[in-house]
């Protein structure tokens, strides 16, 4: 009996998984969650197996309120999830026949694995890179009094690394150019030959956990330490556990003995960073930390100008100025209400008046004065446009075109409304912040280079805007 609620839990956990691969982004799935196992299964409560305490305190911490949603879609209301620490889990699937090992996961486990995770072998450690942005250069960031310093020391340490302002810390709020500024150094690096290692601290701890639980941690130190110029996006993620801060503090050590330059960036200053132990905040504060204020009328006018010069769009000056007087928050909010200018103005092939930005945009985002968007609208736009059903944009489907039109979706559901990463998320199936983080990244970069796509966001949000 207890052998066939052994082999009840695994099925379970195997359908529960497959859901939850689709949900989070691949190397949290692999780095946490893919190697573990349902042991058992009582009175709703499913009991599941991970390898250590520190990935069952992350779980617990971080994923369980995705995974018991994916649990209650697969088996109903009124279950929840329990994790627990065990040595020996093979005893777990090993009644599983080769016909009856789920089929749904393409995490590299096979019927031949039972249940434990695959065997890195070592020296096989593989870095996984995020790509810069295209777009984030210097000769596209716009220079004012709310970001000079950041921006000439950010100069300065990609043309002189290691020796300039180091460790360098960009802090300011969300939207204000920090992010652009460590893409910018990144470009200048790579294109001296150096080698140039750019992360964000989520993936950085994800890596790190994975090689812990491959035996891989003498090539993943190797790769980070002999990078000339560390990275890191941030900082405020590192998470607070004292062995993932181990091996950030370590591996700032041997690139800052070094004089390799280490560039980082948070969203607060980093004496108010209590989720970083003393010495890390040590290390950081003796460096140059260098704030990015919310920039100035002026500056404003410059971004919008600049701005409107890559659209290709004329857009009167007086309404440039109207703008950079309504919105004075962040560059990100300011950049989306022009976005809005140049698209009904472009498909309606008329000159916009401050009176048309009046009514389609705002000081805040997605609550247009006299427009009601609704995360129903714009959903309802995106499936028009690309004839794909709402309820498989909200779905699980990893069809090319179904992704696209999701991560559409997550784009101008950032741009055009004001719900939170999370909220965007949970509506389009349940997925995780990063995921529409990357989302609304993804075709932020495309549609600089692509006029189809391009095209298409811009009729949908004509569409949207009730053109």
């Amino acid at each position: 009996m207890a052998s066939e609620t052994n082999q009840q839990a695994a099925r379970l956990w195997q359908a529960v998984l497959g859901k939850i691969e689709m949900a989070i982004p691949r190397p949290s799935f692999d780095t946490w969650i893919a190697d573990s196992v349902g042991v058992s299964f009582d009175k709703g409560e499913l009991k599941v197996s991970v390898k250590d305490a520190f990935t069952a305190k992350y779980l617990e911490e971080r994923l369980l309120g995705i995974i018991e949603t994916e649990l209650r879609n697969v088996e109903g209301e009124g279950n929840h999830v329990t994790f627990m620490v065990t040595g020996e889990r093979s005893p777990v699937n090993s009644g599983l026949g080769l016909d009856e090992q789920p089929s749904t996961m393409s995490s590299g486990r096979t019927s031949k694995d039972n249940g434990h995770p695959p065997q890195t072998e070592k020296g096989r450690f593989n870095l996984r890179k995020p790509e810069l942005n295209s777009r984030y250069t210097f000769d596209s960031f716009v220079v004012g009094d709310s970001n000079e310093l950041a921006y000439a020391a950010a100069k300065a340490s990609s043309e002189s690394p290691g020796h300039a302002f180091n460790p360098l810390v960009l802090y300011s709020g969300v939207g204000l150019g920090k992010t652009h500024l460590l893409h910018a150094i990144g470009h200048v690096v790579r294109s001296q030959g150096l080698e140039c290692v750019y992360t964000t601290c989520e993936e950085f701890t994800n890596q790190y956990v994975s090689a812990i639980q491959q035996g891989n941690t003498e090539q993943f130190r190797d790769m980070y330490r002999s990078a000339d110029v560390l990275l890191l996006d941030d900082i405020q993620f590192l998470i607070a556990k004292e062995q993932t801060q181990e091996g950030f503090f370590h591996t700032f050590n041997a690139l800052h003995m070094a004089n390799r330059q280490i560039v980082i960036t948070s969203d607060r200053p980093i004496a108010s960073l209590s989720v970083l132990e003393p010495r890390i905040t040590s290390r950081l504060m003796g460096g140059l930390v260098a704030d990015i204020q919310s920039p100035p009328l002026e500056t404003r006018l410059a971004i919008l100008q600049s701005k409107a010069k890559q659209l290709k769009c004329h857009i009167p000056a007086e309404v440039l100025e109207f703008l950079a007087q309504r919105i004075q928050s962040n560059i990100r909010e300011l950049e989306g209400n022009l976005n809005r200018v140049a698209a009904w103005s472009q498909f309606r092939d008329v000159e916009i008046t401050i009176e048309d930005v009046t009514r389609i945009t705002t000081g805040t985002p997605g609550q247009a004065r006299g427009l009601t968007i609704t995360d129903a609208t714009v959903i309802a736009a995106v499936s028009d446009h690309f004839g794909i059903a709402a309820e498989q944009i909200k779905g699980k489907s990893r069809r090319k075109m179904t992704v696209l039109c999701r991560q559409v979706a997550m784009y101008l559901l950032r741009e055009e409304t004001s719900l939170s990463l999370n909220a965007i998320g949970k509506l389009l199936g349940g997925r995780d912040h990063s995921t529409v983080l990357h989302g609304h990244e993804r075709v932020s970069s495309r549609i600089e280079l692509d006029d189809g796509l391009r095209g298409d966001v811009l009729k949908i949000r004509n569409s949207i805007l009730g053109g």
